[in-house]
């Protein structure tokens, strides 16, 4: 029997110069939280920018946000 998963995907944007010295602390991060899926950096356009993909049944968009502040306190949550 499966079971089906609501995926939902957010785009945080992080203050410019703080995600190079914390990116990957906050990809390590994001990958270890329950229901967090994927973790990916657009890069080069907007290398600030970070899309995780989440299990909604597992885990918010403001979780989510919430772990980044963890690294950089002036990220934003850009979308769905």
């Amino acid at each position: 029997m499966s079971k089906d998963i609501c995926i939902s995907d957010v785009i945080v944007h992080l203050h410019p110069k703080a995600y190079r010295d914390d990116k990957d602390q906050i990809e390590d991060d994001l990958r270890s939280h329950e229901g967090v899926l994927s973790v990916h950096f657009n890069k080069p356009d907007r290398p600030h920018a970070v899309l995780v993909a989440y299990d909604l049944d597992a885990v918010s968009s403001q979780d989510v946000l919430a772990e980044v502040r963890k690294s950089d306190r002036l990220a934003m949550m850009a979308g769905m």
